[in-house]
């Protein structure tokens, strides 16, 4: 089967230190137009993906992405905001890169390149066949991962991954590829502009499809978000006033005793 790195195909355009800073930011912008319609092809297999993984998260599994790099912190960056958008534990979606959260601020040299860590780093977390992994990888090749994900085949664990090439080594180690073809970078091979678009928006999808058909959303409010800061709690009070069709005052109070959107607007209805 032919593979071809499209991500690291030579750039529509040329002699880029020659632009304006308007030319420059105009022709980023035409690139970026293209990657919303590049993920959209491929909504079949993120439906089908996002369907596995609230089976195995209904029945006490976890979700884990696996990515070096640029993807490993974006697998990071999604698994650390489901806790407070969704008000669901830590442990549950769990982001994983290579070299370690070090590696999240700093490149660790060479941390990719590993086929024996990325399986090391699961197993810290006991992984099981009750759980999902992803692997993140623009390029599609990274050692790290595609090791991984062949150990997790080996041991019955459901894979899936987002990679931004066809036909890659990862998609071929993939029970459930996700390949977003966003061709070539701006930048020649700066797979952080439209294939790490491409992959925040995939992530985007998953993550909070599934915490809405696991039933962390109510209409469109985030009811089980937590209330951290002064806006989230001003957002909380909103909703409940909203929701019950009472005064803020009487909001404010209900959330103060019960902690949460969710609980506050059940004990209320309860009650009366």
């Amino acid at each position: 089967m032919s593979f071809t790195k499209t991500t690291e195909q030579d750039s529509n355009y040329n002699h880029l230190e020659k632009m304006e800073a308007s030319t420059l930011i105009n022709n980023i912008n035409k690139e970026d137009k293209t990657v919303a319609l590049a993920v959209e092809k491929v909504i079949p297999e993120i439906t089908t993906l996002t369907e596995v993984i609230v089976e195995k998260l209904k029945n006490g599994g976890r979700l884990f992405y696996l990515g070096a790099g640029t993807s490993g912190r974006l697998g990071v960056l999604d698994a650390s905001e489901c806790p407070p958008t969704f008000g669901v534990p830590h442990e549950l979606v769990v982001g994983l890169i290579a070299g370690g959260d070090i590696a999240i601020r700093k490149a660790v040299e060479n941390a990719e390149d590993s086929t024996t860590h990325g399986w090391i780093d699961l197993q810290k977390h006991n992984i099981s066949n009750k759980d999902v992994v992803i692997g993140i990888a623009a390029s599609g090749t990274t050692p790290y991962v595609i090791a991984a994900l062949e150990r997790c085949n080996a041991n019955n664990i459901i894979t899936g991954c987002i990679t931004c090439n066809k036909n890659s080594p990862l998609s071929n180690v993939s029970k459930h590829p996700i390949e977003v073809l966003v061709g070539p970078e701006f930048v020649t091979g700066s797979s952080r502009m439209k294939a790490g678009t491409a992959q925040k928006m995939v992530l985007n999808m998953l993550t909070t499809s599934t915490m809405i058909l696991l039933g962390k959303v109510k209409g469109n409010k985030m009811v089980d978000m937590q209330l951290s800061n002064d806006k989230l709690v001003n957002r909380g009070i909103n909703m409940l006033a909203n929701e019950l069709n009472i005064e803020k005052e009487l909001a404010a109070t209900l959330l103060s005793k019960y902690k949460n959107v969710r609980s506050a607007i059940i004990n209320y209805k309860n009650e009366r």
